[in-house]
């Protein structure tokens, strides 16, 4: 096969892998093209030798086959990471020897702008870019778009959007001081002291011995003190009697029926470029469930979560390392569908007798305070306020104070009525436990 055969024969095949001529090949092949069939017509031997080595050059990068279109591979990375996490993501490009440069846009590390432009050479087989993850929630974390150039950039393939890579981001998680929780009996050993003996550690009465007693309660001294006096030391043996210690049910009721801020004239529109507000009600309510969820199940209790919103998206009460990770999985689940129903939905099935509620609203709807008062008829409930304060008004429009005054009084009657109902209202996921406190002093 002779030079114009493999050139025909790579050309067609770059034309079937996607790429396309550029300017500077038109400019070398037509330009080199006409000032040497000009030269030679003239007889003009400087213009033959202008296009001359034009022409020769455009026709000797050509020749180089492109092979593949270079695909840029993401090395995999967790599907879920912690908010606050960075790492080093590499990015694998197996290229042809005809590719001479490869331009990929990578995003910038705090995922706040659109990344630069980075042009490498072809032989480049390894990118490593920079991430960190600031914000919690799900979406597209790094998305190499792409574009090759063969030699002399005389063809080109793409620009190419590249393919996304999603991550879910867990809610950051704030230590907290649990409080205490009423106990409830199902069979297991908890943290919480119970009124019925068991065998717990603190103690609650020393007791003649009777029948079903384990020997290893007795407790001797008693026993020899008490035998003294009869004459018989093991006469009559005591035992010790312990307090059971039982779990606790603690369910976190989250509203995502709203997802508000602390300015009023944005609350008609969407957060531009993500899911959920950054400081906004929706936010504050995520970033104490998963705190009070951390807390709680350290100490052993059972947490689970219900969505107002969705209550198929819920999480029965458990125990343990694996329901934090759940609850904090569905709780960027629940963000998802926010702001999709009309009205909350709460189910007494989803509620285990004896649990306490914590409701996490910015209470800005009748109908979640009538949720919150109605549960607290069953249960002991805790609000959360998650309304950003101070509210501020719309300076777009002269009402925007009158309309600011009118929300914050509306806002202050639900948390009124909420107190009259007996709902301990807090407004950080810190009082949660004072106010626990509170209630079982």
């Amino acid at each position: 096969m002779n030079r114009v055969q493999r050139w025909a024969t790579a050309r067609r095949t770059a034309g079937r892998s996607g790429w396309r001529g550029t300017d500077a090949l038109f400019r070398g092949a037509i330009g080199g093209l006409g000032l040497v069939g000009v030269g030679v017509v003239a007889h003009r031997i400087d213009l033959v030798l202008i296009g001359a080595p034009l022409l020769l050059g455009t026709i000797a990068a050509l020749a180089v086959p492109t092979g593949p279109v270079p695909a840029p591979k993401l090395e995999r990375l967790p599907a879920a990471v912690e908010s606050g996490d960075r790492t080093k993501a590499a990015i694998t490009v197996a290229a042809g020897p005809g590719v001479e440069y490869l331009a990929i846009r990578l995003p910038s590390p705090d995922h706040t702008a659109i990344g630069p432009v980075h042009l490498l050479p072809g032989s480049a087989t390894t990118i490593r870019a920079a991430l960190r993850w600031n914000a919690w929630g799900e979406g597209v974390d790094l998305r190499p778009d792409h574009l090759a150039a063969s030699r002399d950039a005389l063809l080109i393939n793409g620009p190419v959007v590249g393919a996304e890579s999603r991550r879910t981001v867990l809610p950051p998680i704030t230590p907290l001081a649990p409080g205490p929780l009423p106990p409830r009996a199902s069979g297991l050993v908890g943290a919480h002291r119970a009124r019925r003996p068991g065998d717990g550690v603190e103690l609650r009465a020393v007791r003649p011995f009777q029948p079903g007693d384990r020997l290893r309660r007795i407790d001797w001294r008693v026993t020899l003190r008490a035998g003294a006096a009869t004459g018989e030391p093991l006469a009559v043996p005591h035992v010790r009697e312990r307090h059971a210690e039982v779990d606790a049910d603690l369910v976190l009721v989250l509203d995502s029926l709203v997802d508000v801020g602390a300015d009023l004239g944005e609350w008609s529109t969407a957060a531009a470029g993500v899911a959920v507000r950054p400081g906004g009600s929706l936010d504050r309510a995520v970033r104490s469930a998963a705190s009070l969820a951390a807390g709680y199940l350290r100490q052993g209790d059972r947490v689970g979560l219900v969505d107002l919103g969705r209550p198929q998206l819920s999480v029965p009460p458990g125990v343990g390392h694996r329901q934090l990770v759940r609850v904090r999985h569905q709780l960027v689940a629940c963000t998802r569908t926010a702001g999709w129903a009309t009205r909350p939905v709460l189910l007494p099935k989803q509620i285990p007798r004896g649990a306490v509620v914590v409701f996490l609203s910015p209470f800005l709807d009748d109908a979640t305070v009538t949720a919150a008062t109605a549960t607290a008829r069953r249960h002991l409930v805790i609000a959360v306020d998650t309304l950003p304060a101070p509210l501020l008004a719309d300076p777009s429009t002269p009402w925007g104070e009158v309309v600011r005054l009118v929300v914050a009084g509306e806002h202050r009657a639900r948390r009124n009525a909420l107190r009259a109902n007996g709902v301990a209202v807090v407004d950080s996921a810190d009082a949660v436990a004072s106010a626990l406190r509170r209630v079982r002093s």
